[in-house]
């Protein structure tokens, strides 16, 4: 495989471990995102890391009754997020998965690219859950300095739309996952 789909892989692992440690009595706490519960930063990884990696690498619309889903409010929804991170990561190991253009709606983009994207939302919302929910959250240093390629590369588009906020200042010398985060409008020392 490929590099991208080996941080997906790492990302995922990472990301799936954190919402096993999530507690149902935490779900209705404030997380680290303003303005959302633990619940809807969950229910936002579980669509768009999960879900949405696997439509996007078979080039197929997300349904509308998934959108609209509250997997946080399943039974064993940790458990079913592993499984369909499983089948998402399967579906970008077909080697058509990386060609061509993925549409986003409004624009499509080369899948790689795409790809690269979903890193990020794993790596930064995997970590937004388990510092919500009191947990760590640790990346290899290849994997972590991927991430910060990405947010470097797209922080400003991000910002645009208010996906992130602004930068924190973090030390030049700061491990790449922490400049990641900063980087993103995350503080890593919060």
């Amino acid at each position: 495989m490929n590099e991208i789909h080996t941080h997906l892989t790492v990302c995922a692992a990472e990301a799936s471990r954190a919402a096993r440690g999530v507690t149902t009595e935490q779900l209705a706490a404030p997380s680290v995102c303003d303005g959302w519960t633990v619940r809807a930063l969950a229910n936002h990884l579980v669509l768009y890391s999960a879900h949405g990696l696997e439509h996007r690498a078979l080039r197929t619309p997300l349904p509308e009754a998934t959108a609209e889903r509250d997997f946080a409010g399943e039974e064993d929804w940790a458990g079913a997020y592993a499984a369909q991170l499983d089948r998402a990561l399967a579906a970008w190991e077909r080697p058509g998965a990386w060609e061509g253009e993925v549409d986003l709606g409004s624009t499509a983009m080369p899948a790689p690219v795409v790809a690269s994207l979903v890193v990020k939302e794993l790596a930064l919302h995997g970590w937004d859950l388990a510092r919500s929910t009191g947990q760590g959250f640790a990346l290899p240093e290849g994997t972590a300095a991927f991430v910060l390629a990405v947010v470097e590369e797209h922080a400003e588009v991000y910002r645009r739309y208010e996906g992130f906020a602004a930068p924190v200042d973090v030390p030049d010398d700061a491990p790449p996952f922490d400049r990641a985060l900063a980087g993103s409008g995350r503080n890593p020392k919060d």
